[in-house]
C-alpha cells in the first residue's frame, strides 16, 4: 500500500490510545516487562543515548519512503514527534535514520534504508520503512540522529518489543522501545524523542 501524508497523518491523530503523539495503533500486546515510551509530563527526561555503531554515513539523502529500497522486506512506518523536557513540540527537528534490511545487511556503498526529514509544524516526524533484520550479536533496531535547530544531535538507537535477542543485545535499552500496532498493511511503530 502506499500511504500518503494525508492518511499517515490521519491515523497519527485519530487514536486516543497515543493522545500525546496521536498515532492510532490496533493494540499488540506488549511483553509486560518493557517499558514503553512514556506520556510526556513537565520534566521529561531526555531520551537516552546510545552509540552510532559502525553503519553511520553522512549526507544521507532528505528521504520519508525508505521502503522503497526493500520491496520484500516486511513493511513498518516508524513515526512520533520530537519534544523538549517539557513536553513542547520542537518544529524543524532534523530526524535521520538508518537501519539494515530485511537480511540484517546494511548498505554501506549507498544510500539503501537511509534518509532524514524535519518534524512539522507540531513536532511530528514519520517514515515509510521496513522491519530491520537481526545480525550477529545485535536484535532487531534503528538508528537515530535527532538535533532541533541550533541544538545538540541526540544519537540513539530504538528496538521492538518483544524480540526475542533483545535479552541477548547489551545494547538493548527497554526505554527505546517503540510503541507497535497495525495500520492498513503494515505494522506501526510509534517513540516520541525528548530532547
Amino acid at each position: 500500500m502506499v500511504f500518503t501524508r494525508r492518511s499517515l497523518l490521519t491515523a497519527l491523530a485519530a487514536s486516543p490510545a497515543l493522545a500525546m503523539t496521536g498515532i492510532s495503533l490496533t493494540a499488540t500486546q506488549p511483553n509486560p516487562s518493557v517499558d514503553l515510551t512514556p506520556d510526556c509530563h513537565d520534566g521529561d527526561e531526555p531520551t537516552a543515548l546510545q552509540t552510532e555503531g559502525p553503519y553511520f554515513k553522512p549526507n544521507s539523502p532528505l528521504k520519508r519512503n525508505l521502503a522503497a529500497d526493500a520491496p520484500r522486506g516486511e513493511r513498518m512506518i516508524i513515526g512520533g514527534r520530537v519534544l523538549d523536557t517539557v513536553c513542547r513540540n520542537v518544529p524543524k527537528a532534523l530526524v535521520q535514520v538508518w537501519h539494515a534490511d530485511e537480511k540484517g545487511e546494511y548498505d554501506t556503498a549507498g544510500y539503501r534504508l537511509r534518509g532524514y526529514q524535519y518534524s512539522d509544524e507540531v513536532g511530528r516526524w514519520w517514515f515509510s520503512t521496513i522491519v530491520p533484520g537481526a545480525y550477529s550479536g545485535r536484535t532487531r533496531h534503528y538508528h537515530f540522529k535527532v538535533q532541533k535547530p541550533g541544538g545538540r544531535i541526540l544519537t540513539t538507537q530504538l528496538y521492538l518489543s518483544g524480540e526475542p535477542l533483545n535479552g541477548r543485545d547489551s545494547l538493548f535499552n527497554r526505554r527505546l522501545v517503540l510503541r507497535v500496532g497495525d495500520f492498513d498493511d503494515s505494522r506501526l511503530g510509534q517513540f516520541d524523542f525528548v530532547l
